[in-house]
């Protein structure tokens, strides 16, 4: 079954299956590595997130989009996450 896509202005998302919620939040990170494994789970993190496969419209730019909740999970996110 095709996955639809979500487009704002900045990014066409490709939602992920294992996000529980398909919301794109306020506070958002581009991750620039499109293959790289991102576990939210073992983050910890206390609101709601989702994550997406994306293209940046901006330059074509493939990646992953983490869109969190609450903005202290995405300076906590951004401490924490090293691609692999």
């Amino acid at each position: 079954m095709a996955t639809q896509t979500i487009q704002t202005d900045l990014y066409k998302l490709y939602p992920s299956p294992r996000n529980m919620v398909r919301d794109v939040f306020e506070h958002q990170v581009f991750v620039p590595h499109p293959y790289a494994i991102i576990d939210l789970d073992v983050m910890e993190l206390a609101g709601k997130t989702t994550l997406f496969g994306a293209c940046r419209l901006s330059d074509m730019k493939m990646g992953q989009v983490v869109t969190f909740e609450l903005a202290s999970d995405q300076a906590k996110f951004e401490r924490l996450f090293t691609p692999d």
